[in-house]
């Protein structure tokens, strides 16, 4: 081989030339042009240019391609995920240049939905090998979700425990520190550096353009905590035209079936309002967006108060085709209380003891500043950071803890010619903690990552990766020896795809969860340094079944899935004496965060999506059912488990069913979402041991004796597009009134209703 074809090649494979320039050396023409989305007019990135689908190449960020061809016919093919593939026949003459401008159409089918977070990079819902939920913004603004957690919880096999997520049965409930499922903004993680929860509140509902849910284990790809899963918020940027949104809304909480839980002399009530605007600046694009909310509260002291802004900047370089730079900005400030325990179980339930009331003011931000750069050939190139902030200020100053995160991430993907993608990357994170709750701390996390997802056949799709990190805290080492991932996505039919993977995740434990040392109401939390972190894997088999017949169309899912953790970590209740020679006493008695040893959640997941006409009705539905079987392993045939279901894990449920269904005709349109969760099975016998129990939520053992922990839910909706740009929408939320436990000593929310004027400016 001649030396200038080696260096074409090795130039090649540094994604610095693109392969429409390998056969331009005989051409004695050229074609170019852009490419926009049909309906919003926005330039289209990435849009694969072929010519007999032999040589090509790829749109820059402003939708812009160029070709340099043999004189003579050609056929141009234009591809993107989502759209509907498009040809062109055109005629070169000798020295001519062709100058085109292509529009491509969305497709309708639900399976061409793009995702990013399976590999880092666009492709199909149909072709990744992992369960995914996709959730869009009309969901959000149709239900005045007000909080990203709201409709987690109306999602197939998610859960949402006083705050903290749960996939598939894969976390339980641990006092608010650490998560097992990894939040991420844009691709970077947004947990709190101290206590490694999610600030559902300061998501940026007002600006998605959709969320991305990965069930199962993700850690080759995101790292720590995504050992259950990943939810990726993904925002909005403009298309050619500008857009405002404004809502505005107010409601009341009605009064509860239990009359004598009333508290309040009049109804509590709530309201708040949301913006967004995008627009493009010749070559920038701007996203504004902001969010007010005011909480009474329907349980006493627990209120909330809180305003959010948000501003996104992204510059594409007229220069450097390719080349662009952006910086997002998030700020709330927050004053709040949060409920944690009842005062009794009869008449104050929905009331508080005063020593367990934890009012405070807070304010969080985010700095987020990119830079990313694509070739002609579609390889990208990508350097990502963020500042992530909270900072929490209690009435009682010991409680006081402010944190910062500092996360960096460079990240390269390759594209080769045979639909293969290779993405790296290394990422780098640091947090500081300064807290009278768990005192000063400081650590670092450092990771390197590689996955291959490659097309053999053109119908079946490998995916395959590896992760490696260390971390450290306070000057202490911990690594994860290297977690694989591999997965399969077969098709066997025209809309029939047959999927597998098994991946293994980790998770280092948070701050909070190895240094908190506090006393909340006569709940005692006591620190254990010594924590390990835990490991585990998930495994899945699912199947994915377009469907189209007459004017509907969607999809099911099932899958078959099973996950085992080791050094499992729990909040255990126990006995903790600060010296194991001393004699125990009664302070010496609470939870603590414990490697409890192993855990299995084994399962079935099923859904169907459809939207299509019924006469003059659209309708559009959504659903699906988990079964979760979660177990400790080791008394699985244990003498000493006397109770039925004594080997299931704590706080965990076995069945959930999510429905939702919209129809609409003419101007109107109605909706009913249905939640069913079985009861809960086990949870900390402490709560139910007739002394203890009802020193720490008194009259709790009865309550959960008599009343059947397993809970329907049913939210009902009805709306009025009086104009294109003007929607009036009523929302009433648990319209049965059910009263429910979330968890011991927190009953839900009773029926209320909300009132919505949505604006499309």
């Amino acid at each position: 081989m001649h030396l200038r074809s080696i260096l074409i090649i090795c130039i090649w494979a540094l994604g610095l030339l693109n392969p429409g320039q390998l056969v331009s050396a005989q051409a004695s023409g050229s074609v170019s042009g852009t490419i926009i989305d049909a309906g919003s007019k926005e330039p289209l990135i990435a849009v694969n240019v072929s010519v007999e689908k032999r040589i090509g190449t790829a749109t820059d960020l402003n939708g812009a391609f160029s070709l340099k061809l043999d004189e003579g016919q050609h056929t141009l093919v234009f591809s993107y995920l989502g759209y509907l593939e498009q040809q062109k026949e055109i005629t070169i003459s000798e020295g001519e240049t062709l100058r085109l401008e292509i529009e491509m159409k969305t497709s309708s089918k639900m399976l061409e939905e793009v995702v990013v977070s399976a590999g880092k990079y666009e492709q199909k819902l149909s072709e990744v090998t992992v369960s995914m939920e996709v959730i869009k913004p009309h969901a959000l603004v149709n239900q005045n979700i007000v909080s990203l957690d709201m409709i987690l919880e109306k999602t197939p096999g998610i859960s949402i425990l006083d705050g903290q997520p749960s996939i598939r049965g894969g976390s339980g409930f641990s006092y608010g520190a650490g998560s097992r499922v990894l939040m991420l903004v844009d691709d970077m993680p947004m947990l709190s550096a101290d206590a490694g929860d999610v600030k559902w509140n300061f998501l940026p509902v007002e600006n998605i353009n959709q969320v991305e849910v990965i069930k199962g284990a993700s850690s080759v790809l995101y790292g720590s905590s995504a050992l259950n899963g990943v939810i990726n918020l993904r925002t909005r940027f403009p298309g050619n035209e500008p857009a405002t949104e404004v809502t505005l809304f107010g409601g009341a909480f009605m009064n509860p079936a239990r009359k004598e839980l009333i508290w309040w002399d009049r109804q509590p009530l709530f309201a708040g309002g949301s913006f967004s605007h995008l627009r493009k600046i010749g070559n920038l694009d701007l996203s504004l967006g902001g969010n007010y909310f005011k909480d009474e509260g329907y349980r006493e002291g627990d209120y909330q108060n809180r305003i959010r802004g948000n501003v996104g900047l992204r510059y594409r370089s007229k220069k450097i085709q390719g080349l662009s730079a952006g910086l997002a900005v998030s700020a709330m400030y927050v004053d709040q209380s949060d409920f944690l325990l009842w005062q009794d179980a009869d008449s104050g339930a929905y009331q508080q003891p005063p020593a367990s009331l934890t009012p405070l003011t807070g304010n969080r931000y985010n700095i987020d500043p990119y830079v990313e750069y694509s070739t002609r050939g579609g390889n990208n190139h990508s350097l990502k950071t963020r500042l992530y902030s909270v900072d929490n200020s209690t009435v009682n100053t010991d409680r006081n803890n402010a944190s910062k995160l500092w996360y960096a991430e460079y990240r390269y993907l390759k594209r080769f010619r045979s639909q293969t993608q290779w993405t790296s990357g290394l990422s780098f994170s640091k947090n500081k903690v300064i807290a009278n709750l768990y005192n000063d701390h400081a650590g670092s996390n450092t990771a390197v990552y590689s996955q291959v997802d490659a097309k053999v056949f053109n119908r079946l799709h490998l995916s395959s990766g590896v992760r490696w990190e260390i971390n450290t805290l306070d000057g202490d080492f911990f690594y994860s020896l290297p977690v694989l991932r591999v997965g399969l996505n077969y098709q066997v039919g025209k809309n029939t795809f047959l999927r597998g993977s098994l991946g293994q995740g980790y998770r280092f434990p948070s701050v909070a969860e190895k240094f908190t040392d506090t006393n909340i109401g006569g709940l005692k939390i006591f620190p254990n340094p010594e924590l390990d972190p835990e490991q585990g894997w998930s495994a899945e088999l699912g199947v994915k079944q377009g469907l189209a017949f007459g004017n509907w169309s969607g999809y099911t899912d099932m899958a078959l899935f099973w996950t085992e953790y080791h050094n499992m970590i729990e909040f255990t209740f126990g006995v903790y004496p600060p010296n194991p020679d001393d004699i125990p006493t009664f302070d010496d008695v609470g939870f603590k965060a414990q490697n409890i040893g192993s855990a299995r959640i084994s399962g079935f997941d099923s859904q169907l999506s459809l939207t299509g006409p019924a006469g003059p009705v659209e309708l559009r539905f959504s659903g699906g059912y988990t079964y979760m079987n979660p177990v400790d392993p080791s008394l699985l045939d244990s003498a000493e488990i006397v109770a039925e279901d004594g080997q299931i894990l704590k706080y965990r449920r076995r069945h959930l069913l999510k429905l939702d269904l919209e129809a609409g005709v003419w101007k109107i349109f109605a909706g009913a979402n249905f939640q069913y969760y079985s009861r809960m099975i086990n949870i900390d016998e402490v709560f139910l041991d007739p002394l203890v129990g009802n020193m720490l939520l008194p009259g709790f053992p009865d309550y959960w004796e008599e009343n059947e922990p397993a809970y329907s839910l049913l939210d009902l909706r009805l709306g009025w597009n009086i104009t294109g740009m003007i929607r009036i929408t009523a929302i009433l939320r648990n319209a049965f009134n059910v009263e429910y436990l979330g968890r011991p000593g927190d009953i839900g929310a009773p029926r209320n209703i909300t009132l919505q004027l949505h604006l499309d400016l």
